[in-house]
């Protein structure tokens, strides 16, 4: 059996990762190079994490895809998203907005395509990826329906029919925490941030999504403590 795994280093990824590690086992992390402000600390992060459980990782570099897109997430000349933490539930108005200011263009797609050519020479019949209840409400590409689509399009483009399995695609930011606690999942070396840097820059949004699921699952962010 075995998987591939998308490891972009946040919380969902992390966590579905340990569910793929005890399940079934990891033969690969794959993270993303794609010109992203985060790449610098969401490459170190992964790497610590398949160094902690042994498992291979590699770095795929896509600076095409950077050249393509005016994401947030890219192009220094705009401002990542900074909501609320009421806004991000408006999910038919600043929700909507911020998740247009960080969209990458086809980005789940291209990513799973690319990790199916890996499984389908390894002979592995997973990937694996962190989609979730909570982002799956603004963003299209984390939902069952998507994965259940681009099922069918990889049965006819493997030869092994592979197959993406998204463990965490029912939860939301909470019962992900909860549940990376109970498989002691790295949450300590899990990088969420829009941003390289130091520490997290505590604004943007995937950084309020994370703050806020700490504070309601009632534990403290493992990292965020000083070590």
């Amino acid at each position: 059996m075995g998987s591939i795994v998308l490891l972009s280093s946040g919380l969902d990824s992390a966590v579905a990762f340990k569910m793929a590690l005890d399940a079934f086992g990891v033969d690969l992390a794959l993270t993303f190079d794609y010109g992203q402000r985060a790449a610098d600390m969401e490459i170190e992060s992964a790497k610590m994490i398949c160094e902690r459980f042994g498992v291979r990782h590699e770095v795929i570099e896509a600076p095409w895809l950077e050249d393509v897109t005016l994401t947030a997430l890219v192009n220094r000349g705009e401002s990542v998203p900074t909501p609320s933490e009421t806004e991000l539930d408006e999910i038919k108005g600043k929700a909507r907005e911020t998740a247009h200011a960080v969209w990458v263009p086809n980005r789940n797609g291209a990513f799973i395509n690319i990790a199916a050519c890996f499984a389908d020479a390894l002979k592995v019949d997973h990937i694996v990826c962190g989609f979730n209840a909570e982002e799956g409400a603004t963003f299209p590409d984390n939902t069952p329906a998507f994965v259940e689509a681009i099922n069918k399009s990889l049965y006819y483009s493997t030869e092994n029919h592979a197959k993406v399995i998204a463990p965490v695609i029912d939860m939301d930011k909470v019962e992900i925490i909860k549940k990376g606690m109970s498989i002691d999942a790295p949450l300590d070396l899990s990088w969420s941030c829009y941003v390289s840097g130091e520490k997290p820059c505590g604004k943007c949004e995937s950084c309020v999504r994370r703050a806020r699921a700490f504070k309601r699952a009632g534990v403290a962010d493992p990292s965020l403590v000083v070590k």
